[in-house]
């Protein structure tokens, strides 16, 4: 994949991001409070690129949003990638741990593409191994952060491979956290379910589901990619 990717209203270079642009972090950019028509305060968590905050704050022409990002590297380039969009005025970044970080403001919307692969053998290269790999105390630290940082109605939506959903789904509940919405994703109609993009927020209630599915063939986008996509990819 080429450096910079452009898209309709920015680009995004990533040469310096361990972790590029991929389909979970377009999916949960695109997807994430899709039933809100506003949101104020919004918070990026593993920003790499920049990508998920970018779409965000192109959907949602209101908010502001904040971008953390852990590697020096690929923070500098979010930086610079935030600062040449249309949107500079209402995004910033933070180069932390988000777990030596204490924002001043609560969110209304957290979202994370986070890195993943428990027990899974690590990465040679150190950064592709902090972004790729981490372990529960990691997953159990970011819920906790969520249900800290949240504001009373606000939204805490992250993109697992779907082995992981029930562990998230089990530690949030503890946290008072509840899933609200689930969207479980797959390649092909016929194929099993490789991630889940999930919505907890402070007030239980019925939980919203749905099946989508990226590709009608192969090589072939499928119409809700498409539809979904549509106001970010200059290819639809």
């Amino acid at each position: 994949m080429a450096n910079k990717f452009q898209f309709k209203q920015f680009a995004v270079d990533q040469q310096q991001c361990a972790m590029r642009i991929n389909t979970d972090g377009v999916l949960l950019g695109a997807s994430a409070a899709s039933d809100k028509v506003a949101m104020g305060s919004m918070l990026d968590i593993g920003t790499g690129t920049g990508v998920i905050a970018l779409m965000l704050a192109q959907r949602f022409e209101q908010a502001t949003v904040v971008a953390v990002e852990i590697d020096a590297l690929a923070a500098e380039t979010a930086k610079q990638n935030l600062e040449n969009s249309p949107f500079k005025d209402r995004l910033e970044l933070i180069h932390s741990d988000i777990f030596h970080w204490n924002p001043v403001v609560k969110f209304d919307l957290i979202v994370s593409n986070p890195p993943f692969y428990i027990n899974s053998l690590h990465n040679p290269d150190p950064r592709k191994k902090v972004a790729k790999h981490t372990d529960e105390v990691f997953f159990k630290g970011l819920l906790e952060f969520a249900a800290l940082h949240l504001s009373e109605k606000g939204l805490f939506e992250l993109i697992l491979p779907s082995e992981l959903t029930q562990l998230m789904i089990e530690e949030a509940t503890k946290l008072s956290l509840f899933l609200r919405r689930n969207m479980a994703i797959q390649s092909f109609d016929d194929s099993e379910f490789i991630r889940n993009i999930l919505r907890f927020e402070r007030i239980p209630g019925q939980l919203e589901s749905e099946v989508f599915t990226i590709y009608q063939e192969r090589g072939v986008y499928s119409d809700a990619y498409k539809k979904l996509l549509k106001p970010f990819f200059l290819a639809f």
